[in-house]
């Protein structure tokens, strides 16, 4: 099974600093929803990855992500595209729990779901914290400039990144380096 794993806010759809906490502000980025139908129609299972602290400061409830995510999933399936399952950490940061990323907990609960390893999965997100978390769970860290991201847009990353991961300009271009890699053809035995 090819899985790959992505962050959500800042990578799927715009993020905030007030937190996205309702239906009305997930809005996708640009041509996201259209990068997960292009991994999806390429035979990769998407499966998503999030902090959601605004759950446990108190700023919105399961209910309202839940409707968050159902306008997600209907707007993917407008465009042909479908995320397999969500995964989300909804400690506060003084919770000190392990699935709040950087953490690889949310990683290792997808491997356990799956059933499958992680060592060289791709996993896609906008911030350190992201390729951090995908890192300590053996997954190939990929970094979107969108979101927090944008930060580093014409410059080299900072050393709090993993030294090999890989940068792309948003989620499109994740999706493109994706599929044309995928379709090389490649030593047997070796992950997707």
């Amino acid at each position: 099974m090819k899985i790959v794993i992505l962050d959500r806010d800042g990578t799927i759809n715009e993020d905030s600093a007030d937190y996205i906490k309702s239906p009305a502000e997930w809005q996708p980025l640009p041509g996201a929803l259209e990068a997960i139908a292009r991994l999806n129609h390429a035979g990769w299972h998407v499966v998503v990855a999030s902090n959601q602290s605004g759950l446990g400061r108190g700023l919105f409830d399961v209910a309202t992500l839940n409707a968050m995510h159902a306008k997600m999933h209907t707007m993917l399936a407008a465009v042909g595209a479908r995320v397999d399952a969500v995964f989300y950490c909804p400690h506060a940061p003084e919770e000190n729990c392990h699935c709040r990323k950087p953490e690889p907990g949310l990683f290792e609960q997808i491997g356990e779901r799956y059933g499958i390893e992680l060592d060289g999965l791709p996993a896609v997100g906008d911030s350190a914290r992201d390729v951090t978390a995908a890192v300590a769970a053996g997954c190939e860290p990929h970094l979107v400039l969108t979101g927090k991201g944008a930060a580093y847009r014409g410059i080299a990353l900072p050393e709090s990144f993993p030294a090999h991961t890989r940068v792309h300009e948003d989620l499109a271009a994740f999706a493109e380096f994706l599929t044309l890699r995928d379709a090389l053809p490649r030593p047997a035995g070796t992950n997707p």
